[in-house]
């Protein structure tokens, strides 16, 4: 009787299998969730650096664009006119400073480019001094492309000035008169869903224009004190 009741109080080689089974199928669910939580984690990560790195260049483009300065980088060929600004639908070139801890003081000339790359198109960015800068003397290998924002499904720039009726004309995709500064430029980006960003139309104003935008803005708007409102703007139809 004491050999049987020795024998029945152990664990028979199937109950310990059964054990080993079930430990092993909690300890895979434990994984898996785990798993499934450090990669949630990780994409959560990814998107807030994506949408940082996105705000961080929207502030740096209104930054130098709007602080664009009406200083020459070359001169058209036979006329001589001076090159103020460039515009095109995906490439714009103007002058302006640098922020302090990116430059060695001065102006530069600085460049924003929609170019294709592997996850579709790229927002690049190119500065040069205008010191020394020569328009006609530039090679690809002379400006480091930064580049800004990837993962772009289609993109456009824009410009608006003032016609002579001062008032503002509609948009353009080429800026006509590269010896002016526009009044507003404006910025349409569309995101890849795989980026998994929106990125808001941009609509930036020029600080200086050589076409008088600053003398017909100040107009608009009411002085100090007099308690005028700023002229509404008329149909152009």
């Amino acid at each position: 009787m004491k050999a049987i009741a020795r024998r029945s109080a152990g664990f028979s080689l199937l109950e310990v299998m059964l054990a080993i089974t079930l430990l092993a199928l909690l300890l895979a669910g434990a994984m898996g969730g785990i798993t499934a939580a450090t990669r949630a984690m990780h994409a959560g990560e990814q998107n807030i650096e994506r949408t940082n790195r996105m705000r961080v260049a929207q502030e740096f483009i209104r930054r130098e664009l709007g602080r664009s300065l009406p200083l020459a980088f070359g001169q058209e060929h036979g006329s001589g006119a001076n090159f103020v600004f460039q515009g095109e639908n995906d490439f714009i070139r103007f002058v302006a400073p640098m922020p302090g801890h990116l430059s060695r003081g001065g102006p530069y000339v600085q460049t924003l480019e929609l170019a294709r790359g592997r996850n579709g198109l790229q927002l690049l960015f190119t500065h040069n001094m205008l010191n020394g800068y020569d328009l006609d003397k530039l090679k690809p290998q002379d400006s480091e492309a930064v580049m800004l924002l990837d993962g772009i499904r289609r993109g456009k720039f824009e410009f608006r000035k003032y016609d002579d009726q001062n008032e503002l004309e509609d948009w353009k995709d080429e800026w006509e008169n590269p010896s002016m500064l526009p009044v507003m430029v404006r910025i349409e980006l569309e995101m890849t869903e795989q980026s998994g960003l929106v990125f808001p139309t941009m609509d930036i104003p020029l600080v200086l224009d050589t076409s008088g935008g600053v003398r017909l803005f100040q107009q608009r708007m009411p002085t100090p004190g007099s308690g005028s409102q700023p002229r509404p703007q008329e149909s152009s139809e």
